[in-house]
């Protein structure tokens, strides 16, 4: 885990950080089984949630027998992609996403976004960014800098046009710091895409 990186989804679920569930795994001799073994005895032993029960057992193989995880690649580092499809054409959902009410819902405190290539952007908790591809209403791309984290992400959403009038709301982040930054960012992302769902 990279130092300095806040993880307030995990800390609020479990209230532990990632580094004392590696070192609860270590120091137990839990971590000398399957990812599906130590994945059982998280939850079994501490009631830590199936989603975080995962997420530490990958990390913990990582670290200790270096098996690879799920969403770590050769050149964008950890990614995740979260995906909705939703009842509404993307033109709606595009001016919905890029409001002063859909805003907040994925990008955190701000009321507006500067939708020109090359505008830098800023929101709440310190996160900030540069657009890079503007294209109403289909796609944004764009860093996405927290505060805490070493080195900016690469965001992108885009709007898939889907049967029946729906589209396809999709979220693909690459280049976060770690694997529990990818766990945290899923949530969000998730969360966010019903959220903006709920106000169509």
């Amino acid at each position: 885990m990279v130092n300095g990186i806040k993880y307030p989804r995990l800390e609020a679920a479990s209230g532990r950080t990632p580094e004392d569930w590696l070192g609860l795994l270590h120091e137990s001799g839990a971590g000398h089984g399957t990812a599906d073994d130590i994945t059982a005895w998280l939850q079994g032993e501490y009631g830590l949630a199936p989603a975080w029960s995962e997420v530490v057992a990958a990390a913990y193989l990582h670290r200790y027998k270096g098996i690879r995880p799920v969403g770590l690649t050769a050149q964008t580092g950890y990614q995740i992609g979260v995906r909705r499809t939703v009842a509404s054409s993307p033109e709606p959902l595009w001016d919905l996403l890029t409001s002063s009410r859909g805003l907040p819902l994925w990008l955190g405190e701000t009321d507006a976004l500067p939708l020109v290539p090359r505008a830098a952007y800023a929101a709440g908790d310190g996160l900030s960014g540069e657009l890079r591809v503007v294209k109403p209403p289909v796609q944004l791309r764009m860093t996405y800098l927290r505060a805490d984290w070493p080195r900016p992400s690469t965001l992108q959403v885009r709007l898939l046009a889907a049967a029946g009038g729906r589209t396809t709301l999709s979220f693909h982040q690459e280049n976060l710091p770690d694997l529990f930054v990818r766990e945290e960012m899923r949530q969000q992302w998730d969360q966010a895409a019903a959220g903006l769902e709920a106000l169509l």
